[in-house]
């Protein structure tokens, strides 16, 4: 892999830490805590807002994965290890690593 193509893969990567930066601000306020009282919110509301902070914590589980994923890929940068199996050795197709920076094995190594 040359130079441009490191530096283009460098910045898509960071183009989706910053994508799940701006999706953690926007989640933050469905995981905050459910109040209890019933006076001002029925018991079928709560149960939906408890659904819904459940779905909101697992969508940050998802990004936070994520996250460590593409920060694990841009550390295979500065090393020279980026596009290359972790198990045979061989490159990454381009189009894989396009579509998901953070695999680590080729489609054969991965299917296998």
């Amino acid at each position: 892999m040359d130079e441009r193509e490191e530096a283009r893969f460098r910045s898509l990567i960071q183009q989706r830490l910053a994508a799940l930066d701006d999706e953690d601000a926007l989640g933050r306020d469905s995981q905050s805590v459910v109040t209890l009282d019933q006076q001002s919110v029925g018991r079928l509301s709560r149960q939906d807002a408890l659904q819904s902070q459940a779905m909101a914590k697992a969508t940050q589980a998802r990004r936070d994965a994520q996250r460590r994923g593409l920060h694990a890929a841009l550390t295979r940068l500065d090393a020279g290890d980026f596009g290359y199996c972790d198990d045979c050795g061989d490159a990454i197709a381009v189009k894989r690593l396009e579509l998901d920076p953070t695999v680590t094995r080729c489609i054969s190594c991965a299917s296998a």
